[in-house]
């Protein structure tokens, strides 16, 4: 069951978890199990060529890239890769791979394999493939150094350490079990932990990797559980008992009564994370810009931030969130004013409104649903009726992407984190023109937008100033257009039992847990 959860059934099957990965018995010690409590289902897809989604806090625990981005100090660091070099032109990249790393199958990380899984990714076509569009060929130039030769001179540093689509895995593993071996729950890569056993999408168990080339010296987790508990008041009664060593998403208000506990620790820091409302461009009367722009003005903002977001947020200018690259501070923001909604609905023909909206969200997503409510009190004010409706992510997916625009929703909201750090990752993949629907779901086609930012895209490598001038007249048509509500940008409130050491909150991964470099603190 996914809602409705009783928490003594479901203490009782975590506690049992734990016993049963710690494998504990008479004259044994204990291994250190970490637990993760999660709202959604943990995994979606397991490909690592194909992820996209939820998985992101599992997979990046398995598997690694050449490269991570450091969010503090604004730069890559290395990982697979121990060095790396670029060519004047931004054109030819050139990557030392790191000798004596293993595959949980015992199989020897090579230049080899690094290609192998970039090439695959890229020709699968799915999740994140996307990222290497700049790539022209990639090379082994010895069994430890790459070459990856691009078309145009894209920051290819921050895509080789994006959190989706730049997993380096073991090709015997696909050549020997064929290419649905991933997808059907088995891994091979290198990081330091690796797939024990999963229950469907709700569960899965990590153990470390005895050979892992950052050796275990040191306090570390033996093992890790993710657990899909989407009851709020459920994680927070794991967190007290110390079922729960870390939990993601907890309502504001209960954050606030666990501020007093000593066993309990909240750490608040900036994410690169926003929230957004995408309009049905396709579909009367949101094939309007004016009605657009008149919702866009119809939007409680301030309301949202203090009394949903309670002030963890701020209102959103334009899809770049502060603190990214790219984004524009000095963007136009639409304000709460019903008197210039009302204006705006008059002139494209509306101004008595009466019609329905009909609003999606993901269910059990107690902040969206607050904020679609407020979103409903005011559009009443206009005589505009909105239907709210709480869907999980495979049918308002399917809705969404339905091939007849009258079918799909008239409002589809969202939330957006960075694939990789880059404002180009929000910008195409939100408001680009597709040709078959993907995640610009409002459906937005402005051919000299598409123009703009692959042109910025293009130049970013070698010219930074000269991209972001460009995306900054992309968000401007953004935000004239109106293909959707911008409503925030939030920070990020995690919440861990205090003596859950060594965890470093990095935005360019949201939500994931580098559990390797995480331990529990005897008390």
């Amino acid at each position: 069951m996914r809602r409705g959860f009783l928490l003594g059934t479901l203490g009782a099957v975590i506690v049992a978890v734990i016993l049963a990965v710690a494998g504990c018995g008479a004259g044994q010690s204990t291994p250190q199990v970490a637990v993760y409590a999660n709202t959604n289902q943990v995994v979606v897809f397991w490909d690592p060529s194909d992820s996209f989604s939820n998985e992101i806090i599992v997979l990046n625990n398995i598997y690694e890239t050449l490269l991570r981005y450091d969010s503090v100090q604004k730069k890559v660091v290395p990982l697979l890769a121990t060095d790396y070099s670029v060519s004047p032109d931004g054109l030819t990249w050139t990557f030392d791979i790191r000798k004596g790393v293993k595959f949980h199958d015992g199989n020897e990380l090579t230049a080899d394999a690094v290609k192998y899984s970039f090439e695959r990714t890229i020709q699968r076509g799915k999740g994140a493939s996307f990222i290497w569009s700049p790539v022209k060929e990639i090379k082994v130039l010895d069994p430890y150094k790459l070459e990856i030769d691009l078309k145009y001179p894209a920051p290819l540093d921050l895509i080789v350490a994006s959190g989706y689509g730049a997993f380096v895995f073991d090709p015997a593993a696909v050549q020997k079990n064929g290419e649905d071996w991933f997808s059907q729950g088995h891994e091979a890569g290198t990081g330091p932990y690796q797939l024990e056993s999963f229950q469907g999408t709700q569960q899965v168990v990590l153990k470390k990797f005895d050979g892992y080339w950052g050796g275990w010296k040191g306090p570390h987790f033996d093992k890790v559980v993710f657990q899909q508990v989407s009851e709020a008041s459920t994680k927070v009664q794991m967190l007290q008992s110390g079922q729960a060593d870390f939990v993601d998403a907890l309502p504001f208000e209960q954050v606030g009564a666990l501020k007093n506990n000593p066993n309990i620790k909240i750490v608040t820091t900036p994410s690169y994370q926003n929230l957004l409302g995408f309009f049905n461009t396709q579909k009367a009367p949101l094939n309007n810009k004016l009605v657009r722009q008149a919702i866009s003005y119809a939007i409680p903002y301030d309301q949202i931030v203090s009394d949903v977001m309670k002030g963890y947020a701020t209102q959103s200018k334009g899809p770049v969130p502060a603190g990214l690259w790219g984004h524009d501070d000095n963007l136009f923001q639409y304000s709460y004013n019903l008197d210039k909604a009302k204006q705006l609905l008059q002139q494209a023909g509306y101004g008595k409104g009466g019609f329905t909206l009909v609003l999606t969200y993901a269910s059990g997503d107690e902040f969206e649903r607050r904020v679609a409510e407020l979103m409903k009190s005011s559009l009443a004010q206009l005589n505009i009726n909105l239907d709210i409706r709480g869907m999980v992510w495979e049918p308002q997916w399917d809705l969404a992407k339905s091939p007849n625009p009258k079918v799909r929703q008239d409002i589809f909201l969202m939330y957006w984190w960075p694939t990789y750090a880059d404002p180009y990752d929000f910008m195409v993949n939100l408001f680009h023109s597709e040709s078959s629907i993907n995640f610009n779901l409002g459906y937005y086609y402005n051919p000299a937008y598409d123009k703009l930012i692959d042109e910025a895209h293009s130049v970013s490598g070698v010219d930074r100033e000269k991209a972001i001038q460009e995306y900054a007249q992309a968000q401007q048509m953004l935000v004239d257009d109106a293909p959707a509500i911008f409503f925030y940008d939030q920070q990020y409130v995690r919440v861990m039992r205090s003596n859950f050491q060594g965890y470093v909150d990095n935005p360019a991964y949201p939500h994931v847990v580098f559990f390797y470099n995480t331990y529990r603190q005897s008390q």
